[in-house]
């Protein structure tokens, strides 16, 4: 559904941004178009770290919210993890130690080729990420 989604997008001009879960999608559209993609705490291996979670779920912004998180959805993720990156130049990850969801020593073992900045403390939502936008820009060749 993703690649149907962006089929239309220039190839030539394009860039993703993605964070936790958003940035393992951004990577996979990174690697089958060859554009840039900025990654915010990546989500490195979602199949296993999603996987407890089959089943019956709350949504996290409404608990009156439920949703069924299947088997399938496991599969998915496994089938789209890559088993290696490619042209590392074009990845830019901020990686906070500071995460509480995801383990920054893995998202840095998988992005330590990349452009990488590697946050002292900081939290899995990257709270002062105004900080680093200028950076996110200059990689995005946007100033």
């Amino acid at each position: 559904m993703l690649m149907q989604g962006i089929k239309d997008w220039p190839r030539d001009s394009m860039a993703v941004i993605g964070s936790s879960l958003g940035g393992f999608y951004a990577t996979y559209v990174a690697e089958h178009t060859g554009c840039p993609a900025v990654l915010l705490n990546p989500a490195v291996n979602p199949a296993r770290d999603l996987e407890k979670y089959i089943g019956e779920q709350t949504s996290w912004h409404d608990p009156q919210e439920r949703f069924f998180f299947k088997p399938e959805f496991v599969q998915e993720l496994h089938e789209l993890t890559p088993t290696r990156l490619t042209q590392l130049e074009r990845y830019f990850a901020i990686i906070a130690k500071g995460d509480e969801v995801l383990d920054w020593r893995e998202m840095h073992a998988r992005y330590a080729d990349a452009h990488l900045r590697l946050l002292d403390g900081g939290d899995h939502a990257i709270s002062d990420f105004q900080a680093h936008v200028p950076a996110v820009l200059a990689f995005l060749k946007l100033v």
